[in-house]
């Protein structure tokens, strides 16, 4: 089932045989020349549905949150971010809505590494309040909460790494752009010419300092090899391992 195309009867009778949601959540921002600026949340909801379409009766998909933590990216035209403070605040409300309603399994697949240490934090903030509820806990269902990256899956990896043993990088993936080129066929950019071929690594820090050392926005990645056909591939094995561990998650 996927949420934003259900009727408020229809999440009423989900709940009747699960608590459990599947978010995906990600990032707007820059993704090179050849990567789109949505990358990072077209990424897990493209793998989150392709997940649901395997088995509609066992998963349950949200609305995208889109837009994350990309400070570091706002030197390139078209990146949104939140701060990390209202981004936990978000995650919150999102949460606490969904709880009012009988959730007590929240899966977010996560897109944008970026996110990591501010859904941890929210998590954190999500559980504290819960601690000092003066309700106690007789009073309360039970919440779990869990974030899987969807590149984290081993069987993903693996496969990443076959499909692209140089070049593969770690922004403007070679992975995650041709996952987006499956999901969107019709806006695929083949065309683009990069140099160098392969994008210089290092750290970043803000906006200014990334746009300065890597200027075209790429960090080790040549996405050039970037296919609709890789991308299948990748959604294939990534839908089929989340829908492994959601199954687990909400048992």
């Amino acid at each position: 089932m996927l949420l934003p195309v259900s009727t408020w009867p229809d999440i009423e009778s989900w709940l009747k045989r699960s608590k459990t949601i599947v978010v995906p959540i990600g990032s707007m921002e820059q993704h090179g020349p050849n990567g789109f600026i949505g990358t990072d949340a077209l990424c897990p909801e493209i793998i989150a549905r392709h997940a649901e379409s395997l088995a509609p009766d066992d998963m349950l998909v949200g609305p995208t949150f889109s837009v994350g933590c990309a400070q570091h990216h706002l030197g390139f035209p078209g990146t949104i971010t939140l701060r990390p403070s209202t981004m936990i605040a978000a995650m919150a409300d999102w949460t606490e809505s969904l709880m009012r309603h009988g959730f007590e399994r929240i899966y977010w697949l996560n897109g944008h590494g970026g996110n990591i240490a501010t859904i941890e934090a929210a998590f954190s903030e999500i559980h504290a309040r819960r601690s000092f509820d003066l309700r106690g806990a007789d009073n309360r269902p039970g919440l779990k909460l869990k974030r899987r990256d969807w590149w984290d899956f081993k069987s993903v990896m693996t496969l990443c790494n076959q499909l692209y043993p140089v070049g593969h990088g770690s922004h403007a993936t070679a992975s995650e752009v041709s996952v987006t080129y499956y999901g969107y066929p019709d806006h695929t950019r083949t065309d683009v010419e990069m140099s160098p071929k392969i994008a210089p690594n290092g750290k970043i820090s803000d906006a200014v300092q990334y746009r300065r050392d890597f200027p075209d926005g790429r960090i080790g990645s040549d996405p050039t090899q970037s296919s609709v056909e890789d991308g299948e591939k990748i959604v294939g094995a990534a839908a089929k391992a989340v829908l492994e561990e959601v199954r687990r998650f909400s048992a």
